[in-house]
């Protein structure tokens, strides 16, 4: 059991290898196929570059701890708890307001009086 766990980890660390230097290689290929049309000054890049602006990019914008999913993972996070507490602070009433108001959408249409 041991030994698939092993072939697992190495498999997944091969993929994110091989995933980082294609990932690489479409920015270096993106950046010289529309910066030099769009920037009169930018020149054409090299991969070694492109990778370099990947680790910019994810330094400046992306940090490196892993947030686990666009919610905050962990069943949960940030909006899940934010609106656990407004619904909670709320009465039956407004509850039921915004249950009906809930199925409302700007696609469908209004309703005629």
């Amino acid at each position: 059991m041991k030994a698939h766990w092993i072939k697992k980890g190495i498999f997944c660390a091969i993929a994110v290898v091989a995933g980082a230097f294609a990932l690489g290689y479409v920015v270096m290929h993106l950046w010289n196929w529309l910066m030099p049309e769009l920037f009169a000054g930018a020149k054409i890049i090299t991969y070694c570059q492109a990778f370099g602006i990947l680790i910019l990019a994810r330094i400046l914008f992306g940090g490196w701890r892993h947030k686990g999913g666009c919610y905050g993972g962990h069943r949960g996070g940030y909006w899940r708890q934010y609106f656990k507490g407004k619904w909670e602070g709320m009465s039956e009433e407004e509850r039921e307001k915004f249950r009906k108001g809930f199925g409302a959408s700007c696609c469908q249409p209004e309703e005629k009086k």
